[in-house]
């Protein structure tokens, strides 16, 4: 297979894609939105559901029959026959139930029909989903409800379209079971903290806001014969075998550089296609790493954000295929090359215009600026292991620490100037102690500089980083549904905005008569309290994580123990507190993710030891049978041993490494099943991170090793070499 797929790049030809002069002509024509919907609903219906996007109010059931109406209408004229309920369930990727508009009308003829209810509501099964227990097998019923505030759109495939209906989904008894029922949660805690704080001390005319977030997707593309041909990419979406090839990513030539023609032509068919479902691609470009390439949309508000992500992984796996390629979504698809990952950045737009995120000119826009960006860094402080543990899986476990992406340890990066800003926030207040209120006004809120847009250099090492007027959390993998990390973000950080509200008011009615000086007390002691969270420098380092470890930060390296910080008493009070989950719920997304990674690795080690014994070491000895044969015959010949010393040192070193491969691939079988014994989910987790994951590495280098020496023609597994550069 491996020499057919070389044979058959050869023959590929980038695709013919059109897209339009202006890709504004075609932006949003897929989707149920804002002119879709006035030009087909009711002046009265349309309110209905503006007022619900908007201001969060429900649809009620007369509205939704109309809206219903209008939305079958729509689809039908765009070539609709089929509808969906497209939620997200805590698989990491799309689910959908498809039913035809059609029914028949009892008078041996049919219609096309599309009610209230079912737009409203819907019962997939709940039981054959990831559920942590929270429901029997026998118990099937679920309920998927409607999501306004994110569009229906339609997914159109060459045998038809459907028009999806974006959906949160939940138990019978109520429990989420899905991503985005807690998220919806988590923004509406994190809006009402910003507006309580926004209208109390800078803004009363603000009654809105919401969080913004633009994600980078990464990504890997190889040819689809290359991909087929290797039954660990197939399997797992990485390779578990490989030798380095001799020239990867170290003359730094691909970043940026010129995206080859077939390349382009799929990233254009992807961009149109996005842009027809209203998702805001803007930039695409060539990564580091050979192979690898980026897009990223503008931002959007989060829960539409994460959607249009789910959708764009969705949409870029289908788009590949008519390219003959496949697209990898993997954090780490291959060792030595760095991995991919999903920049989330994130800040807080109000109503009224203002990122509050962004610094100003004025000392009061700045005040306004430093209490969210503050705030923010105390919750990544308080919270960092919980933060920690929502980017946690199997695949991320590769790239976080692994020199080309974010260490494991959580630490927040601001950039020089901001320092200053801080420091000379806190010395002017020891400085001049507690003067009266208005010379205190005076110094302190106009020591404030005006602080510039951009002001400091990026920090590619930093997980969390200041960017100009956002926060970019940096080690999200490229696989995730980004859901998990936002919940978690703007959950922790509503709850600092409550807590910062709460001790503010608590100054006051302690005698503290100028709001602002509470302001800055509060914002001081917060700065002191969460200090050792900043770090400016090289999050790759050995320093660093010396330095972090006397700072007294954790560096959790692994997903079981990572995903410890959700059952911690500080996160369960936190996710209760604000009804973002129950404990119950808690419970189950825990066990979910650890049962997740263990059959992620017990895939692994499946797979790989399938491909050592029946690719890798059949090779090695077919190889060796022809050494020995050479060597035979140069005995035959009446050479000396000196002669073929060099073949029978070749041949020892094979045996070698095959008995390393076979008494691992036996060990780790072995492991798996000691592992597979354990009843309580977190004890296996840790044997399966502890004692089987282990084999996969030290299985690996044999392997890599026989593919450096048995004969190039031999060898049955598409090399590194070709899935990296031939397209």
């Amino acid at each position: 297979m491996r020499f057919k797929a070389l044979e058959l790049i050869e023959s590929r030809k980038p695709l013919e894609v059109k897209p339009p002069q202006r890709l504004s002509d075609i932006y949003g024509i897929n989707v149920f939105g804002y002119e879709n919907m006035k030009a087909h609903l009711s002046k009265e219906a349309f309110n209905a559901i503006q007022d619900s996007i908007k201001h969060g109010s429900s649809v009620d059931r007369k509205h939704a029959d109309q809206i219903a109406t209008a939305m079958k209408q729509w689809a039908i004229s765009m070539g609709c026959t089929h509808y969906t309920h497209w939620f997200q369930p805590l698989t990491g990727t799309t689910a959908e139930k498809h039913d035809a508009f059609f029914e028949p009308d009892g008078n041996g003829k049919g219609m096309e029909k599309f009610s209230g209810n079912s737009l409203v509501q819907q019962e997939p099964d709940a039981s054959s989903f990831p559920n942590g227990g929270i429901r029997n097998t026998f118990e099937a019923r679920g309920y998927s409800a409607w999501d306004p505030s994110s569009p229906a759109f339609l997914i159109d495939n060459p045998s038809g379209k459907t028009l999806c209906i974006p959906t949160i989904f939940v138990s019978y008894t109520g429990e989420a079971l899905d991503y985005k029922a807690p998220l919806l949660k988590a923004l509406n805690a994190m809006e009402e903290a910003t507006v309580d704080i926004c209208r109390s001390y800078f803004d009363r005319d603000v009654r809105r806001a919401h969080a913004s977030l633009g994600i980078e997707q990464e990504y890997f593309l190889v040819d689809e014969a290359l991909h087929n041909a290797r039954p660990d990419l197939v399997m797992t979406g990485r390779t578990l075998l490989g030798h380095a090839p001799a020239k990867g990513q170290q003359l730094e030539d691909h970043y940026f550089g010129s995206i080859p023609e077939r390349i382009h032509s799929y990233m254009v068919d992807v961009e149109c296609e996005a842009i027809k479902l209203g998702i805001p691609l803007k930039t695409r470009h060539n990564e580091v790493a050979p192979a690898q390439y980026e897009c990223a949309p503008m931002y959007e508000e989060v829960n539409l954000a994460i959607d249009h992500n789910q959708l764009l992984m969705d949409l870029m796996e289908r788009i590949a295929k008519k390219h003959s390629l496949k697209v990898l979504l993997h954090e780490k698809p291959y060792a030595g090359v760095n991995g991919s990952g999903k920049h989330n950045n994130w800040s807080i737009i109000t109503d009224t215009g203002v990122n509050l995120l962004s610094p100003g000119k004025t000392p009061k826009n700045n005040l306004q600026f430093l209490t969210f960006f503050i705030n923010t860094i105390k919750a990544v402080h308080d919270h960092a292991d919980l933060l920690r543990a929502s980017i946690a899986h199997a695949g991320n476990d590769h790239r976080l620490g692994a020199n080309e992406a974010p260490p494991a340890i959580m630490s927040v990066f601001i950039g020089t100037q901001l320092t200053k800003v801080l420091n000379d926030f806190k010395k002017e207040y020891n400085k001049i102690g507690r003067p009266r209120l208005e010379q205190d006004l005076k110094l302190q809120i106009k020591k404030i500089p005006e602080i510039l847009l951009d002001n400091t250099d990026r920090n590619r090492t930093s997980p969390f980083a200041f960017t100009g007027n956002k926060f970019e959390f940096r080690a999200v993998g490229s696989s995730a549904n980004c859901a998990n990390c936002m919940i978690v973000l703007n959950t922790i950080v509503a709850q600092q905005l409550k807590e910062f509200k709460s001790e503010v008011e608590q100054l006051m009615k302690d005698g503290e008569t100028n709001q602002n000086n509470a302001i800055i007390t509060v914002l001081r002691k917060y700065q002191t309290k969460s200090k050792r969270i900043l770090f400016e420098g090289n999050g790759y380092s050995d320093e660093w994580v010396k330095e972090a470890e006397e700072r007294g930060l954790s560096n959790i390296k692994t997903t079981p123990k990572a995903l410890n910080a959700y059952m911690s008493k500080a996160s369960k009070k936190l996710f209760t507190s604000l009804g973002i989950f129950n404990e119950r719920e808690l419970e189950a997304r825990h066990e979910i993710m650890l049962e997740t990674y263990v059959k992620k690795i017990q895939i692994e080690s499946r797979v790989l030891g399938e491909m050592a014994t029946t690719q890798v070491i059949p090779v090695a000895l077919k190889y060796q049978t022809e050494l020995a044969k050479n060597i035979d015959s140069l005995k035959n010949a009446g050479l000396k041993a000196e002669h073929y010393k060099t073949q029978m040192d070749l041949v020892i070193e094979i045996s070698n490494h095959i008995k390393a491969i076979k008494t691992g691939v036996d060990n780790m079988t072995e492991a798996r099943r000691v592992a597979n014994n354990i009843e309580d989910m977190h004890k296996r987790a840790i044997d399966y991170c502890d004692k089987v994951k282990p084999y996969l590495d030290l299985i690996r280098e044999h392997a890599d090793e026989l593919e450096f020496m048995v004969e190039d023609q031999m060898w049955v597994l598409p090399k590194y070499r070709e899935l990296m550069f031939a397209r």
